[in-house]
């Protein structure tokens, strides 16, 4: 079954609380005091309350104040996870400041036994929803 125009589903198995902190650790980091940039390369794993996000390289940006991180950009055979949903994607942007999460690149979601792919995935892990957009497809299975 394919569904066109997108979809709306839940995504976690809670609500995350966007104010704790963001713990990363990765193989190797590179920071340039120049542009204020840091990227983390090699088995990055991101962590933020029950919600933990894979990626081989993950660039971080700081906000205009150069105190906080804003957001985070991971590339290379990204995985999220969030309880018993786990989301794979080519790229993922984490916006820190507003609990967004957005997957493009052949998008895939598995939940409790089902599978969803689409072009691009948005998540709002604070409300614990996600919203599939672009050529999604899954396939429905009838009641035994």
């Amino acid at each position: 079954m394919s569904l066109a125009q997108g979809a709306n589903i839940a995504f976690g198995s809670s609500k995350e609380d966007t104010s704790q902190p963001v713990e990363v650790t990765a193989d190797n980091l590179s920071v340039d005091q120049n542009n204020g940039t840091a990227v983390f390369t090699g088995n990055v794993v991101i962590g933020q309350g029950a919600m933990r996000l894979s990626a081989a390289r993950v660039q971080v940006y700081y906000a205009e104040d150069g105190t906080r991180i804003s957001r985070l950009a991971a590339t290379g055979g990204v995985t999220l996870v969030s309880g018993d949903d786990a989301a794979e994607a080519a790229r993922a942007d984490y916006n820190i400041d507003n609990g967004n999460i957005v997957m493009t690149g052949d998008v895939l979601l598995v939940q409790k036994g089902t599978a969803l792919t689409s072009d691009k995935m948005s998540v709002n892990i604070a409300a614990g929803t996600a919203q599939m957009q672009g050529r999604v497809k899954t396939v429905l299975q009838p009641n035994e």
